[in-house]
Formats: C-alpha cells, sequence, structure tokens
C-alpha cells in the first residue's frame, strides 16, 4: 500500500537532470516473434482434481513422475499456483479514484496466477446462441471472483480484440455490452432459430412430386449443395485455426499460464465421405495437419484450451417445430438419414473441443446450458495447478512428435496437461504458410518491453505510475508532432489531434546507481504507441532518458515522483487506444498502462501545450 500512497499523492512533479537521445524506435514491419516449438526446456501445467472436481493443493515434486516417450525425466524447476481466496479477495484495497484524464497501471489485486482469454466465436455460432453466451458471462460477471486478469476477443472471419486484459468486472461488462453479434456466412443455420432454411434440392423434390425424369437433376442439386456445404465447412476450420494460431502467438509473449476459453459450435476436423451422393469422395476433407500445428503452438505457449458449446443442449433440428415434415412423409427413410447425419456432426463437432481440450491441458464442456458455471469452473481449475519443468534427455530435434505422461502417486486423482509437443530444431525458425494478420506486436530490442507494450496485454506493474492525459490543443493539425514515427506499413490520414502525455513515476521502482561524484544515474525509457480498433499498430513516440541527479534533486524526487513530457498525433476520427509505457534498462522493469482515446478526447485541452519533449533541468 506505501508504493500506492507514494505515487497517487505525489505533491508536486519534480524535473530531472537528464541527458535525452531518441529512442529505439519499434521496427512495425518486422514480422511478429513467434514462439519455437520443441525448446531445450519443456514447461508443463498439470491441473490436479479429485472425485468431485476440485483442486488438489499442497502436492510436493516427489509425487509427480514425468516420462516423455516413457522415459522419466528429472523435474528441474516445480512451483504450486494457486487463485486468489474469496478471503484474501475481501482484504484487497479499493481503487482510488482518479480525477478526469489521470491513469494509472496500479491495481489492489496482486497478480493472479493465470490469465484468462474470452474467445468469443462467431464464425461457428448461431446468433441466438450468441447472444445466450454474453447473458451467462454478465451471469458469472455478477458473482466472478476478483482478481483474475481477463481480456476478450472476438472471431468472425479473422481475430479482433474486444477487451485487453483487466481484473475490473465492470469493464469486461461494458465489452460485453457491445452491440456487434454477427451472422455467420458459413454456417446453414446462421441465425439458429430451427432447422435453417430448406435446400434447394428438397425443394425441388417437393414439386415434381416421384417423378423419375427429374431424379437426376435433384441428385446432381444435392451433389452440389453437398460440395458447396463442405467448402464452407472447410473455410471454417480453416479461420478458426489460423485465429487459434495467431492467438497462441500473441499469447506467447506473456508469462505463465493462459486459459482460452472458447465458445463456439466448433467445427469437424475432418469430414467423411457421404454414401447418398453420386460422388461420394467430393466432399472429403481433412484439417488434421493444421490442428496438430496449432494444438502444439497453443500447448507451447502455455494455452489452455477450455471448449465451452454455445448452443447449450441441442435436439435434433428433425423433432423441430419450424419442420414441416412435408420431406420424411414423402421419403420415410430420409428421417432416419438426417437423424444420423445430426448425430455425425455434432459428435464431430464435440471431437474437435474434447481433442483440443486433451492436447492443451484444458477441459472441454458440451450437451451444458450452465455457460457461467462452466466459465467459472474453467477459471478456478486453471487458476489451481503446478507447473513442472524438464531438459529432455533426447536431444535429437528430428521434428517428431514426443508424448508426454505425468504420473502421481496418489490415486483417484485426475490430471489435464499438454500431451506431447514437436521436436522441432530451437535454432531453425519454424515456416509459416501465410503471414498473422492483425493483433499486430510492436517489436522493440528489449523483449520485456515489448511484450509490456503489446495491444490489450496484462498490464506490468514493476514500475508504479501515474499519467496526464488530455488533448495538447483545441484544432487539429495535417503533421504528425515532433519525434513520431507512424509506422510505414499502415496508412495513417491526417487530419491529426495532438495529445498530451505527463508521467510521474515512482523513483523506487527504478535502479539508480551512483556515479563518481554523487549523483544518482538512471537509463529510463518513455513510449507511447497508438493502436487502432483492430490491434494494428499506427504510431509510436519514446525518447531515451540518461538520468543525472544530484543527491538533492534525487531526494526531492522520492517525494515528489519522476516527470516527463511526450505528445503523440491520433487520427481526428476513428477508435484508437493509447498503450504507455516506461522501463528501467539497468534493472529490466517495466511498467505499462492502455487507455482508449475516447475517454480522453473531450477534455479540455492543455493550457499551455509543450512544443518539445525535452524535459527541463536541474541545477
Amino acid at each position: 500500500m506505501q508504493r500506492l500512497l507514494s505515487l497517487i499523492f505525489f505533491p508536486a512533479l519534480t524535473s530531472l537532470a537528464l541527458a535525452q537521445t531518441p529512442a529505439q524506435q519499434p521496427a512495425p514491419s518486422e514480422p511478429v516473434p513467434t514462439i519455437k516449438a520443441g525448446t531445450q526446456i519443456v514447461i508443463v501445467d498439470v491441473v490436479v482434481t479429485d472425485a468431485k472436481n476440485q483442486p488438489v493443493r499442497n502436492l510436493k515434486a516427489s509425487d509427480f513422475t514425468v516420462l516423455e516417450n516413457n522415459i522419466s525425466q528429472p523435474i528441474r524447476n516445480f512451483e504450486e499456483h494457486t487463485a486468489l481466496s474469496a478471503a484474501d479477495a475481501a482484504k484487497l484495497p479499493p481503487m482510488p479514484k482518479m480525477p478526469p484524464g489521470i491513469f494509472t497501471n496500479y491495481t489492489p489485486a496482486p497478480p493472479s496466477s493465470a490469465v484468462n482469454v474470452l474467445l468469443l466465436d462467431t464464425l461457428n455460432t448461431p446468433m441466438k446462441d450468441q447472444s445466450f453466451v454474453r447473458d451467462q458471462l454478465k451471469k458469472y460477471l455478477k458473482s466472478a471472483q476478483p482478481g483474475a486478469r481477463t481480456a476478450i476477443f472476438g472471431l468472425t472471419s479473422r481475430l479482433y480484440l474486444l477487451q485487453g486484459f483487466t481484473s475490473d468486472p465492470e469493464i469486461l461488462k461494458t465489452a460485453l455490452n457491445q452491440k456487434d453479434l454477427k451472422s455467420s456466412p458459413l454456417l446453414d443455420d446462421p441465425v439458429g432459430g430451427g432447422t435453417g432454411p430448406e435446400s434447394m434440392s428438397d425443394t425441388m423434390s417437393d414439386s415434381m412430386g416421384n417423378d423419375p425424369s427429374t431424379a437426376q437433376v435433384v441428385a446432381n442439386l444435392q451433389q452440389f449443395e453437398a460440395e458447396q456445404q463442405s467448402f464452407q465447412l472447410q473455410l471454417r476450420a480453416r479461420y478458426t485455426l489460423d485465429a487459434m494460431n495467431q492467438l497462441a502467438r500473441y499469447l506467447s509473449g506473456i508469462p505463465g499460464r493462459k486459459n482460452l476459453i472458447w465458445f463456439s459450435g466448433s467445427f469437424p476436423i475432418s469430414i467423411l465421405p457421404d454414401g447418398d451422393l453420386q460422388n461420394p469422395f467430393a466432399v472429403v476433407a481433412d484439417s488434421e495437419d493444421e490442428f496438430r500445428e496449432t494444438t502444439n503452438l497453443l500447448s507451447t505457449s502455455q494455452v489452455a484450451v477450455y471448449p465451452i458449446d454455445a448452443r447449450g443442449l441441442m435436439s435434433s433440428p428433425s423433432y423441430s417445430a419450424t419442420n414441416s415434415g412435408s420431406k420424411y412423409a414423402r421419403n420415410p427413410t430420409a428421417f432416419a438419414k438426417d437423424e444420423t447425419k445430426f448425430f455425425q456432426q455434432t459428435t464431430a463437432e464435440h471431437s474437435t473441443m474434447l481433442q483440443m481440450a486433451e492436447q492443451t491441458g484444458g477441459h472441454a464442456f458440451i450437451n451444458t446450458n450452465g455457460l457461467s458455471q462452466a466459465v467459472a469452473s474453467a477459471v478456478d481449475s486453471g487458476s489451481n495447478f503446478y507447473t513442472l519443468t524438464y531438459s529432455p534427455t533426447n536431444t535429437n530435434w528430428n521434428g517428431g512428435f514426443r508424448k508426454i505422461q505425468v504420473r502421481l502417486q496418489q490415486q483417484g486423482l485426475t490430471l489435464a496437461y499438454r500431451r506431447g509437443y514437436y521436436a522441432d530444431d530451437p535454432k531453425t525458425p519454424p515456416k509459416h504458410k501465410e503471414p498473422v494478420p492483425a493483433i499486430t506486436t510492436p517489436t522493440a530490442t528489449v523483449n520485456a518491453m515489448r511484450v509490456a507494450m503489446m495491444r490489450g496485454a496484462p498490464d506490468p506493474t514493476q514500475i508504479l505510475f501515474k499519467i496526464l492525459v488530455r488533448p495538447a490543443t483545441a484544432s487539429t493539425e495535417d503533421a504528425l508532432a515532433p519525434d513520431n514515427a507512424p509506422n510505414p506499413t499502415t496508412k495513417v490520414k491526417p487530419p491529426y489531434r495532438r495529445y498530451s502525455i505527463d508521467f510521474a513515476a515512482n523513483p523506487r521502482d527504478i535502479t539508480f546507481t551512483r556515479s563518481p561524484e554523487g549523483n544518482y544515474q538512471a537509463d529510463i525509457q518513455f513510449l507511447a504507441y497508438l493502436y487502432d480498433q483492430d490491434g494494428t499498430l499506427l504510431n509510436t513516440t519514446g525518447a531515451a532518458v540518461k538520468a543525472n541527479m544530484p543527491p538533492a534533486a534525487y531526494a526531492a524526487s522520492l517525494r515528489g515522483g519522476l516527470q516527463f513530457h511526450q505528445q503523440i498525433s491520433v487520427p481526428a476520427k476513428g477508435a484508437y487506444y493509447l498503450r504507455i509505457g516506461i522501463h528501467d534498462v539497468t534493472g529490466d522493469r517495466v511498467g505499462a498502462i492502455e487507455i482508449p482515446v475516447a475517454a480522453v478526447s473531450k477534455m479540455p485541452p492543455a493550457d499551455t501545450p509543450a512544443t518539445s519533449s525535452t524535459p527541463s533541468s536541474t541545477k
């Protein structure tokens, strides 16, 4: 709490005696760094539950045995992670209220053992079920345990970020209240009210009756419809796996375990031949290789997937009141065929969910209307786990699959963990078939700062600070502010509005060294990144600062904090987000915060806008 008080109640902002050099700006055009499957250290998160599905705690490393391809591996590191208890959560101090335009990266909740990602899959989910999912999530948030850091992503034909990581339930509720339910263009029944539109072949059969002369025409039409449906299923599988792949790369930069709670109607990995068609094999498709690559990347990035069937308890559409039944009256065998098709398709979709959960160490929730309880169970089990690490005794990195087995001395317990990995050479970069779109991760020279400045990432709090953000002027302009570096791969068009950013950092969180003259020296970076709604990096500004403070100035900074000023240009129209951070280069400590520009766009402009980002000096 003392760190908070010293930050929030800075009586004044103390200037630094600084030597400023241009910061090393990110290279936005560089590819997103990717995780390498099959590193020399293997990390395995293990969730242990009892017969009542309650987490089992206080186990020791000696209770576990890890095998790789049936060969025992020595455990190098062992750590138990537990969720914040209700009693501890009740003791957390309330978040202080800030004046307009002032923000802080302080949070009263301590960093949780894991972060959670809610993925709202509109590509594979009918609209009525999307509404049900959001209602269930709001119900969950009413009683959610404080301190759980959660982000929300959406999936259409691409992945997009709805809300970055936050532990504030009200912010999550606001994101869920957005009216952005989308009808999937690749579902037979995108609304989800019944059996979906009647096919053209069924309509033609009804109108033609049992006329033999039209049988071939109907058969041709059925073949076309089946191939079209197969193509749509393949697109859904490809778009979904691409998004999962991209999300795994994004989350790989965030340390620790990530629980991916995926609300979806799912998709089949494989499409089998249809014996009722003229050409049964024309519809065959297989996404097994892509699925295997994606689950491997997810598990390597410490992402455990918790799929939840957004459709809840399902019944066959053959029994729906919207079904006229004329097809079944005309052809009694059609009912049995439709029932078999429904059963096979549902089984294939649930198999995808079950496999993804098993391969990544999560758990699938299917055939349940209690989605809010499923979310609570996923968050709870994913927050109470053990982390084991080992160095494989087999150093032949030949790309083969290596099976992981974890055993316990105790009987009657259930273990969930990643089931293996592909032993790719860690020195060889992985090959990607296509570039990864959206959610651009800026590349900086220091990994800690790169992660801190990712759009939507959890706010690191190694350096506590507060900022005042407001428009610098009331008017717009056609030129970017000085020291701004736009992303050369994106188009940012004027007019711009310039925003002023004033930092107040806690000097106790920054590493200072003493010079031979007795001055206090520090190496600090101040950065601000501008993102659009899709997570694409648009503009940056930054400075590398060399602090050289006499003892008196350093003592004053302990009372009043460290001051710095920057300006960044934002397009006048559109929804944008500022990611603002501080990096202590010497101690490799970071702090960052993210705010929507809309939260400060209507504030009065600064009375005296600064013309330079160079701070004043104290002699």
